[in-house]
């Protein structure tokens, strides 16, 4: 088993910066592939970024690129997403994972993570 746990969402106005943070526990961080995924009122969960478990290699879904930074901590079992210039339309659940297979490279699909944390909200105000 593994928990997760969200940090850092909260209120913000639209050109500011968030800092979300995942602290893991419960297994191996460090040989696991980790993803951040937001869900919107009426809308399906969503991919927003994903980072191999060496943090080599990271992804982004277009909507963030450019804009947004995923990193890890493998000694701190903790994973980040700092999100700058925040848009109304980034309004949503941010939710980080853990692949379900360690060593396994990174996706973007929701199926791949099999442990979810409770979500933080981060609300964007125009």
């Amino acid at each position: 088993q593994v928990q997760l746990v969200e940090s850092g969402g909260g209120l913000v106005q639209a050109g500011g910066s968030l800092r979300l943070s995942c602290a893991a526990s419960g297994r191996t961080f460090s040989t696991y592939s980790m993803g951040w995924f937001r869900q919107a009122p009426g809308k399906e969960r969503e991919f927003v970024a994903a980072i191999s478990w060496r943090g080599t290699f990271t992804y982004y879904t277009d909507s963030v690129k450019g804009r947004s930074t995923i990193s890890r901590d493998n000694a701190q079992n903790t994973m980040y997403l700092e999100m700058n210039s925040l848009k109304p339309d980034d309004t949503a659940v941010y939710y980080c994972a853990a692949h379900h297979r360690s060593f396994a490279e990174p996706t973007m699909t929701v199926g791949t993570y099999e442990y979810w944390g409770q979500g933080t909200q981060v609300t964007v105000s125009s």
